[in-house]
C-alpha cells in the first residue's frame, strides 16, 4: 500500500496525531518497565528457601524476666515435642530464611586476611537440623553429637583456637573455593577457625536478594528457646493439628511464657512477601489501565477521523476502493503512529531505567523487554483500530454525491 496519502492526512492533523504519539511513547515506556519490575518481583517471590517449606511448623516463645534454666527447659520442650505424635523430627534455629533481620559474619581463608572472601549468614543449630529443615547435604557429612556446642558457653571463649564445625551451601562453598571441593578445608570467622565437614545444596539467607542470597553457613551451637523458633517435621495434611499439640505441649512445660509465633513455614512465606505480591497486583493494575486508555484514544481518535472524513472514504469507494482497502487504510495509518510512538517509548523506557538504576540500585532493564512492549502495543493498536476501520470500509460510496 502507497502510504504517501496517509502521510499527506496525518500531516493536516499533526494535534491529533501527536497525542496519540505521545499516548502510545508513555504507555510503552511505563509498560515495558513495569514489566521487569513485575518479574523482578515474581522472581522474588518465587525464590526457593531451601527447607521442606510443606512439612514445617514454627512455634516461638519467650519467656517473662530472666531465664535461670533456659537450656534445660529448651532440652525438655524439644523431646515433648517429639514426642508429639505426627512429628518426624525437632530442631532448633537461630533465624530462618524470609526474615526481616539477619545475623552475618564475614568468611575468610586466612586469619590475617583484612578483606573477607565472603559474607555469610551464620545459621546456628540444634541436633537433626538437617533433616527436620529438609536441607540436600551434596557433600560431606551431617553433625556429629559431640560436635554440639551450647552457644552461651562457646560465645564465652569466642574466638577459640580450637576449630569448630561448619556445614555451608553449595554456593558459599564454591565462592570460598571455586573449581575444588570444600569439604576437609578450614576457614575463618575473624580468628576463629572453621572446619568444613558438609555442603548443603541450598540455603537461602533470612532478607538476601542479591548475588549473596544463599551464601549461608550453620553451626552446631544450641540454642535456647529465647535466642529462636523451633522447628518441627511433620506430614503436610497434620501441620495445624501439630501446630495446636505443640503449643498446648509448651504450655504444660511452663505456662508462664508468651506464644510469638505459631505457623506453618508458608504462612511465614506468604506473610514475608505479602507488600511484594502487593507491588505485582499494583504495577498489573496500572499496566492494565494504561493499555486500555491508550486503546480508548486510539478508538476515539479513530472514530472522530471515521466521521470527519466519510465524503472522502465515500469518493475513493465510488472510486473502486474496496472495504479491504479502507480497513487496510486506517489500520496502516494506526500502525505508523504506533511505530513513531514506540520507538520514542523504547527511548523513554530506557532513561527510566537509568534513572531507577541510580536511584534505587535496580538492575538493568534486559533488552528483550523493549520489542515485547513494542509487540503489545502494535497489537492494541490493531485491536483497538478495527471496529473505527471496519465503519469506514462500510461507508457507501452514495456519500461521495451528497453536499456539504
Amino acid at each position: 500500500m502507497d502510504i504517501r496519502p496517509i502521510l499527506s492526512t496525518l500531516r493536516r492533523h499533526k494535534t491529533a496525531a501527536s497525542l496519540i504519539v505521545l499516548e502510545v511513547a508513555l504507555t510503552c515506556a511505563i509498560v515495558c518497565n513495569a514489566l521487569f519490575l513485575v518479574s523482578q518481583r515474581i522472581e522474588k517471590i518465587s525464590q526457593p528457601s531451601g527447607l521442606a517449606e510443606k512439612e514445617l511448623v514454627v512455634v516461638r516463645v519467650s519467656g517473662i524476666g530472666k531465664q535461670t534454666d533456659a537450656m534445660a527447659r529448651t532440652r525438655e520442650d524439644i523431646a515433648s515435642l517429639r514426642a508429639i505424635p505426627g512429628v518426624t523430627s525437632v530442631t532448633r534455629a537461630s533465624q530462618l530464611p524470609f526474615r526481616t533481620s539477619s545475623s552475618n559474619s564475614g568468611i575468610s581463608l586466612t586469619p590475617e586476611q583484612e578483606k573477607p572472601t565472603i559474607h555469610s549468614t551464620m545459621y546456628n543449630v540444634n541436633e537433626n537440623a538437617l533433616s527436620t529443615l529438609g536441607l540436600n547435604l551434596v557433600a560431606g557429612r551431617d553433625f556429629q553429637p559431640g560436635e554440639f556446642v551450647d552457644r552461651e558457653a562457646a560465645m564465652k571463649e569466642f574466638p577459640s583456637t580450637k576449630a569448630i564445625s561448619g556445614i555451608f551451601s553449595q554456593a558459599a562453598a564454591n565462592r570460598l573455593f571455586p573449581g575444588q571441593s570444600a569439604v576437609g578445608k578450614t576457614v575463618y570467622i575473624g580468628n576463629q577457625p572453621v572446619h568444613v565437614v558438609g555442603i548443603v545444596d541450598y540455603l537461602a539467607t533470612p532478607t538476601g536478594w542479591d548475588d549473596n542470597t544463599d551464601m549461608s553457613l550453620l553451626l552446631p551451637m544450641r540454642t535456647d528457646f529465647t535466642e529462636g523458633p523451633y522447628l518441627l517435621r511433620t506430614d503436610p495434611q497434620r501441620r495445624q493439628e501439630v501446630l495446636a499439640a505443640a503449643l498446648a505441649a509448651l504450655e504444660r512445660n511452663d505456662p508462664n511464657r508468651l506464644v510469638r509465633e505459631k505457623l506453618t513455614y508458608e504462612e511465614q512465606r506468604d506473610s514475608y512477601f505479602k507488600n511484594d505480591r502487593a507491588m505485582v497486583g499494583l504495577l498489573i493494575t496500572v499496566c492494565v489501565a494504561l493499555l486500555v486508555v491508550t486503546a480508548l484514544g486510539i478508538v476515539g481518535l479513530a472514530s472522530f477521523w471515521v466521521q470527519q472524513r466519510s465524503k472522502q472514504i465515500g469518493i475513493r469507494r465510488a472510486l473502486g476502493a474496496t472495504r479491504g482497502q479502507i480497513l487496510r487504510y486506517f489500520q496502516t495509518e494506526n500502525f505508523l503512529l504506533a511505530t513513531v510512538g514506540i520507538v520514542l517509548g523504547m527511548l523513554a523506557a530506557y532513561a527510566i531505567n537509568l534513572a531507577l538504576m541510580n536511584t534505587y540500585e535496580l538492575p538493568r532493564m534486559p533488552l528483550v523487554y523493549l520489542p515485547v512492549g513494542a509487540v503489545l502495543l502494535w497489537l492494541l493498536g490493531q485491536v483497538a483500530v478495527f471496529g473505527p476501520a471496519r465503519r469506514a470500509a462500510a461507508v457507501p460510496p452514495a456519500v461521495a454525491t451528497r453536499g456539504s
